[in-house]
């Protein structure tokens, strides 16, 4: 190993010890969407943090669907309050989990007295718009590992967003294709 690749072992995992000791539940605001899975979320102490949702994987940027999946996700989250529930971290140094805010059809407006209803990551597969990411389901507890799972497939079954295409190529499979060239 060189050093430069032992440097950045070292420093991933300081971060991700970081992290993980923190592991819990933070109200945080939104305030940036890279991807239909990934954003970056500060906490009230001002602590920047890039999440990636737990239990999907949404179409890359330069993949079709990738810009509505991205799109999507701002409408629902950007530059609100949301709480983010999470206990790990992945091998890019983001937290991984589950983030909730304010569905948009509540008739409530006040954010801090509304309740967070909203699992963001399961509202982009209802629309279409993310795979169950079925090969970190056992990450998942149950109750969610299912409801993701059969939300999905309805998804498909009414040929929402993504699934309109007859045979769409998931994440996972469009970021190998683009390794091999």
């Amino acid at each position: 190993m060189t050093a430069i690749r032992l440097l950045r072992l070292a420093l991933f995992s300081m971060l991700a010890w970081s992290l993980a000791a923190r592991a819990a539940v933070n109200d945080v605001e939104v305030i940036a969407v890279a991807e239909g899975d990934v954003l970056g979320v500060t906490d009230a102490d001002g602590n920047r943090y890039e999440v990636r949702l737990a239990g999907i994987d949404a179409p890359e940027p330069d993949q079709p669907f990738g810009e509505p999946a991205r799109q999507a996700l701002a409408a629902l989250v950007l530059g609100r309050p949301a709480r983010l529930e999470w206990d790990n971290v992945d091998r890019y140094g983001r937290a991984v989990g589950k983030l909730w805010v304010v569905s948009p059809d509540m008739p409530c407006r006040e954010e801090p007295r509304c309740p967070k209803n909203l699992d963001a990551g399961h509202a982009l597969i209802t629309m279409g718009l993310a795979w169950h990411f079925k090969c970190h389901a056992a990450e998942q507890g149950e109750e969610d590992r299912a409801r993701y799972a059969d939300d999905e497939r309805e998804a498909r079954a009414r040929k929402a967003g993504l699934w309109v295409e007859p045979d769409p190529v998931p994440p996972w499979e469009w970021r190998e294709r683009t390794r091999q060239r």
